[in-house]
């Protein structure tokens, strides 16, 4: 596996926030009954519903929005479930970040299969992703490292980022098929090669900056959240140059959770202030579009999910809510 550094010509343009229309965004908060357990990470399955890690407590949840019940598979001392998928056939994958595990629960019968780490010092999978193959790219923060699961043979490659201290941490994949993942340890993107396994590491245009989360439109453009300065930026991996955008909560927005809808809307969490505020910004306009309090304060809101049928961003709290935030 090799690897390799890119230095681009940044073009940094710091955009003032310019709020357009503020549309009308519509969230729907419900408490999770198994408290202190920071739910997380909501995906929905192929009924239509929505599960999520019970980070603190150590399960996966259900939840019907028809009838407002919750239902728990509990995985055992110490699990630390961080981030779950759900593939065609139902099956919820989840990274077992405190036990060095991918999890994969069979909703019918409650039972886990466990893909462990083949290498000791790798121990903390953190996000996972499908590839346009289905297998699952995953990274690993503390470990630095990234990694593939092949999910018809469960062979797990591993990729160590070459920047030490690197926090490999969101995770996305671009119409070809190459994984793209924040470093949220130091100021860079990196890409790996899904052929090769050879990663490619991009310097952001500020040293202090710190990419937390990102997502990627349909154009194939990197969008990231800089969670030490307050700033949406935007990666054009074809012409090698950044754009960043000044959040409308300024330099102390800590933006956090993140996602992209079927408009190519970006949709990100300021989690500086108490409620966090739910921000949209659309990239056709240039604008940021839309800020909205979430109710519980929210604490912090980790990572987002976009269901396209209903229109929906569902995320959870680390104030003990799952919410559902139905977008213009």
């Amino acid at each position: 596996m090799t690897r390799n550094s890119v230095t681009v010509l940044f073009l940094l343009v710091f955009c003032q926030p310019v709020l357009a229309d503020n549309k009308t965004v519509v969230i729907k908060e419900w408490k999770v009954p198994w408290e202190n357990t920071r739910p997380r990470d909501p995906y929905i399955a192929p009924d239509g519903r929505p599960w999520f890690c019970g980070q603190g407590g150590g399960y996966l949840a259900r939840f019907d929005p028809e009838t407002e019940e919750f239902k728990k598979y509990d995985l055992g001392e110490g699990a630390g479930p961080h981030n779950l998928i759900i593939d065609a056939m139902g099956r919820i994958w989840y990274a077992g970040n405190r036990r060095a595990h991918i999890g994969r629960l069979d909703p019918d019968t409650g039972q886990v299969k466990k893909y462990s780490m083949p290498d000791a010092d790798v121990t903390d999978p953190h996000t996972l992703v499908f590839d346009h193959n289905g297998d699952i790219w995953f990274t690993a923060q503390i470990s630095n490292h990234v990694g593939k699961l092949t999910v018809a043979t469960g062979e797990i490659q591993l990729i160590e980022v070459p920047t030490s201290q690197a926090r490999p941490y969101g995770i996305s994949i671009d119409s070809t098929g190459r994984p793209w993942i924040a470093l949220f340890g130091t100021n860079k993107l990196a890409m790996i090669d899904p052929d090769s396994f050879r990663l490619t590491e991009y310097e952001l245009p500020r040293e202090k900056a710190r990419p937390r989360r990102l997502s990627i439109t349909s154009d194939d453009n990197i969008w990231y959240v800089d969670y030490a300065g307050g700033v949406l930026g935007q990666f054009d991996p074809g012409k090698e140059v950044f754009i960043e955008r000044q959040l409308p909560g300024g330099q102390d927005a800590r933006p956090y959770g993140m996602t992209v809808d079927d408009k190519d809307r970006l949709w990100l969490v300021e989690t500086g202030e108490m409620p966090n505020r739910f921000v949209g910004y659309d990239p056709r306009q240039q604008q940021f579009i839309t800020v909205t309090e979430i109710n519980s304060g929210a604490g912090a809101v980790r990572h987002m999910y976009f269901d396209q049928d209903k229109g929906a961003i569902w995320f959870g709290t680390d104030t003990n809510f799952l919410g559902r935030a139905i977008v213009p």
